[in-house]
């Protein structure tokens, strides 16, 4: 009986240690370790995700869509919880546009959420869902698309894998087009599956912006542009096409392009827009500013003659024509057409120096436009104070300072128009509200600009320096530029920046047109050979396009 009782008493004295042991540890978890445990418990429980709103659409000017927002999905692992990382891995990539390594190192981290991928498409992800793969999962996203392909690409910008503007009107418009992201909360069961989603803060969807582009015109512009770097094998080409009665863009475009889907291998100066980022010494495009300087002055008429010599000497410099020449008489208006250095810098000299620096301010160079675009340059232009004596035998014939295209577009528009200088439009709605433009300011008398708009359709007509460029039924007007590059403190022999300003109808525009190619090839850098020709094409498609009437 008492072996009993005693193997009763170990026995009770067994469980009771047991007990013991087991009260200690709980009161030590519970106690000591308890908040701890709990927050570990929580965050294996729940997980915060971000839910993006969608973007708004940019829209051409007819409504057509250009960047478009639709729904996509981010798939995302809880690495503790995948069986087979490297078959798991393999089944993925079969899907999704990464490399079985890529998803493996995000399969296999030492995390409890792992994102694998973003922007993927609904028909992507529900192939994913139906795979039931253990610890993969779906969470709400967006994407970028782009209905029109291409087009545009570097105005319109890029946008993030977190869905912010990095350039272009995307970075620009940001606080319009995007939307405010919201977050939900993943509540998982022990298992580490998801058994509830709950709304934390609703995303809410950002507003349209409609542009002034025109997608056809667009199309048009850059297929020719494209064409043209092509042939002359440049370093880069752009193009503007501007109403310049409203100065309401019409086209922007640039080569080369570049694929807004893929944006890996792309850099910085491939998202540059050149319209308003790209600066260059104009040339003789610069002298059409000169003149109309000389004429609102009444320093000079169309008719007055100069003698010209070959060359002419201001300060250590000797300049010549293009094309050599013995001495000559030549009117305003034949200078003009002809692109004559020695007649243009002659016609600076007799304005002087200080009126010659106040038109180049008037017409607004050295500053930015104001153009709705975001990181607009403003070009180089030396103040009257930093002029040196050789200074007057440079600008006159646009050496020595930089421009903008888009500068040049909005100081041309000025001569189509009437004389009254406008900032560049490149918005038309935001939010579904017309943008409403400052109304511009007179820079030249109205009939100072129809002066200078006939005498640059001598740079058309035979004996200019585009003659071979015409639209049958139309009579165009416009100035050639060929400027060398300014390198190590002088100019290059062998690199160009070959320019054309252009407009039609002469008499009464209604079409503005730029073109500047840097650096073409191949010997032939001319500007009335390389880009007055993209000029001719673009105008023969936008004339009638625009149902603009022949002459």
């Amino acid at each position: 009986m008492r072996l009993v009782e005693r193997r009763i008493g170990l026995l009770f004295a067994a469980f009771f240690l047991c007990f013991a042991v087991i009260l200690a540890r709980a009161l030590w978890l519970q106690g000591v370790r308890g908040g701890a445990l709990a927050s570990e418990a929580t965050s294996q429980q729940t997980e915060l995700v971000t839910v993006p709103g969608l973007r708004g659409r940019v829209l051409d000017r007819r409504g057509q869509e250009l960047a478009v927002s639709e729904d996509a999905a981010s798939v995302y692992a809880t690495p503790y919880q995948v069986k087979d990382p490297e078959r798991t891995a393999s089944r993925l990539a079969s899907v999704l546009d990464f490399s079985r390594d890529e998803l493996l190192k995000g399969l296999t981290a030492n995390s409890g959420f792992s994102y694998l991928a973003h922007k993927v498409d609904v028909p992507a992800a529900e192939k994913i869902k139906q795979m039931k793969l253990a610890g993969i999962g779906t969470l709400p996203d967006s994407r970028r698309t782009y209905p029109q392909g291409d087009l545009a690409a570097q105005v319109l910008g890029a946008v993030g894998t977190d869905n912010q503007g990095l350039s272009g009107l995307e970075a620009g418009q940001q606080s319009v087009l995007g939307g405010s992201d919201g977050q939900e909360r993943i509540v998982k069961d022990a298992l580490g599956e998801p058994i509830r989603l709950d709304t934390v803060t609703a995303a809410s969807d950002g507003h349209d912006i409609k542009t002034t582009i025109d997608a056809a015109i667009q199309a048009k512009t850059e297929q020719i542009i494209a064409s043209v770097g092509q042939q002359y094998a440049a370093k880069g080409a752009t193009a503007i096409v501007m109403d310049p009665r409203s100065s309401q863009i019409l086209a922007m475009a640039n080569w080369p392009g570049v694929d807004l889907n893929n944006l890996g291998s792309a850099s910085s100066s491939d998202l540059q827009n050149q319209a308003t980022g790209f600066t260059y010494e104009p040339g003789s495009t610069f002298k059409a500013f000169t003149v109309a300087g000389a004429l609102e002055d009444h320093v000079v008429t169309p008719d007055t003659i100069f003698h010209l010599d070959p060359t002419i000497h201001v300060a250590d410099r000797t300049i010549e024509d293009a094309e050599p020449r013995g001495p000559v008489d030549l009117s305003v208006a034949q200078i003009l057409a002809q692109s004559s250095n020695v007649g243009a810098i002659t016609i600076g000299l007799k304005l002087g120096a200080t009126k010659f620096s106040r038109w180049v301010s008037r017409f607004g160079f050295g500053r930015p436009t104001g153009i709705q675009f975001p990181a607009e340059e403003r070009g180089i232009v030396p103040s009257y104070a930093d002029y040196s004596g050789s200074s007057i035998g440079n600008l006159p014939i646009g050496q020595g300072l930089s421009v903008t295209p888009i500068q040049m577009m909005a100081a041309y528009a000025a001569i189509a128009n009437g004389g009254i200088l406008r900032r560049p439009q490149l918005l038309e709605q935001v939010d579904g509200q017309p943008v409403t433009e400052p109304a511009g300011h007179r820079v030249i008398k109205s009939g100072v600009a129809a002066e200078i708009r006939q005498m640059l359709e001598g740079v058309l007509a035979p004996g200019g320096t585009a003659s071979e460029v015409s639209v049958p039924g139309y009579t165009l007007a416009g100035k050639t530029g060929t400027a060398q590059v300014a390198e190590n403190g002088g100019y290059s022999e062998t690199k160009f920046v070959a320019s054309f300003m252009g407009f039609a109808p002469a008499a009464n525009p209604r079409l503005l047109v730029a073109v500047i190619v840097d650096e073409p090839q191949g010997g032939n850098y001319y500007g009335g050979s390389v880009a007055a020709p993209a000029f001719g094409q673009i105008a023969s498609f936008a004339l009638p396009y625009l149902g603009i009437a022949p002459n």
